[in-house]
């Protein structure tokens, strides 16, 4: 009912979108301006991929054979940049806390305040941290402090947002990703507000089903965690439970996995650690088994929220978590937001796409953009090259 009510809310601030817009495009003047240096006369990539050439005339003449296409420069990657924004587990108290002097960053949190019905940045900054860990909470906050690093890092380091190629983020802050690469439309700013909150919420209700959860894993060479899964679900068979869920959820780097499923399974993957090849395991402080077919209920919300959000091509390469490869078009975009809640989130890979190059080609410079350093550590994991031009964008201050 509260999601209903939310659509509803939403369908009627549609018919208010013209005078809304004056009001929402001034709150966030400068990211507008961030999305529009971003032209698609920019390289595609940093691995040199681009938008496809300007259709060629159907036929020439016999006498004028037709001209070899010209080819547009090769770009240093040196001299370009990858934002990385963070999701759900980053948050912590005190976030957002060096970001409030930057520019409209404090009229995100006012706007966020007004449609989610409560101060998302009191609650950044005080906590309690029992009530930013819930899911309908940490999902907004980590979207919003996001783009407020983003702020930060446009009027610090002006030229890492100008020479922006890619972004990817980890789930929640695929939404932020996309916001930033001019995907979604800043006119309509609280409209994104409203997709990130009925995504939370639907999460939050579909968590609260079953007893569930995820784990951290980290394995030995030989550790094989698809098996792994299907002995914990046959376990909890034996246990009289119809139907278990136990998936890997996410993939971060080599032997480095997150595991997600019915809390009997996950238990069993602790006490049979050892036996399984596992080196550390470790319970994550979420509240439910996201990314596998346990957040099937959450669809139906998002799907439908996301049907009346414009939704564009991304003016940068965007990556998408379920498979690593970038987003083509707008339908793309709405299908693969839907499908990245009950299907793993593809890190690894994603990671392995955006950095791949032939031998002695330069690195971007990347730059984690929101709260926690974990894109960073799994960069370092996956790709030591590509990590030694990475940067955080703090987002408390960078003397605490």
């Amino acid at each position: 009912l509260y999601i209903n009510k939310i659509i509803l809310e939403f369908h009627s601030m549609k018919n208010l979108q013209h005078r809304l817009f004056g009001q929402t495009l001034s709150t966030v003047r400068s990211m507008v301006s961030l999305s529009r240096t971003l032209s698609t006369n920019k390289p595609g990539s940093p691995a040199g991929a681009h938008s496809p050439p300007p259709e060629a005339p159907s036929s020439l003449p016999d006498s004028q054979p037709a001209a070899a296409p010209e080819r547009r420069p090769r770009k240093d990657p040196s001299g370009c940049s990858v934002l990385l924004f963070p999701g759900q587990g980053s948050q912590f108290v005190g976030m957002g806390k060096g970001l409030l002097k930057y520019l409209n960053v404090k009229e995100m949190f006012t706007v966020a305040h007004k449609i989610l019905g409560y101060d998302l940045l009191s609650l950044c900054l005080e906590g309690p941290e029992e009530e930013l860990q819930k899911t309908v909470h940490c999902q907004p906050a980590v979207f919003v402090t996001s783009l407020a690093a983003v702020e930060r890092l446009n009027q610090e380091n002006p030229k890492a947002i100008e020479t922006c190629v890619a972004a990817a983020g980890f789930s929640v802050g695929e939404f932020a990703a996309l916001v930033f690469s001019g995907a979604m439309n800043f006119a309509e700013v609280k409209s994104v507000f409203y997709v990130t909150l009925v995504r939370a919420e639907a999460m939050q209700k579909a968590s609260e089903l079953v007893p569930s959860g995820m784990l951290s894993v980290i394995g030995r060479p030989q550790a094989q965690y698809n098996y792994a899964c299907l002995q914990a679900k046959e376990h909890c068979k034996s246990l009289g439970m119809e139907k278990p869920v136990c998936s890997v959820a996410n993939y971060l780097f080599p032997d480095g996995r997150v595991i997600a499923g019915h809390q009997q399974a996950l238990d069993f993957l602790q006490q049979n650690s050892r036996h399984l090849q596992f080196m550390r395991t470790k319970p994550l402080p979420v509240s439910g088994a996201f990314h596998t077919e346990l957040m099937a209920s959450a669809t139906e919300p998002l799907r439908e929220v996301l049907r009346q959000v414009e939704v564009r091509r991304p003016e940068i390469s965007v990556y998408s978590n379920v498979d690593g490869k970038r987003y083509m078009n707008e339908s793309h975009v709405r299908r693969q937001l839907v499908k990245q809640l009950v299907s793993p989130v593809k890190w690894e890979q994603t990671l392995h796409e955006i950095y791949e190059r032939t031998q002695g080609q330069n690195f971007p410079h990347t730059y984690e953009v929101g709260p926690g350093r974990q894109l960073g550590a799994t960069l370092q994991k996956c790709n030591r090259k590509a990590y030694k031009t990475y940067n955080h964008v703090e987002v408390t201050t960078y003397e605490d």
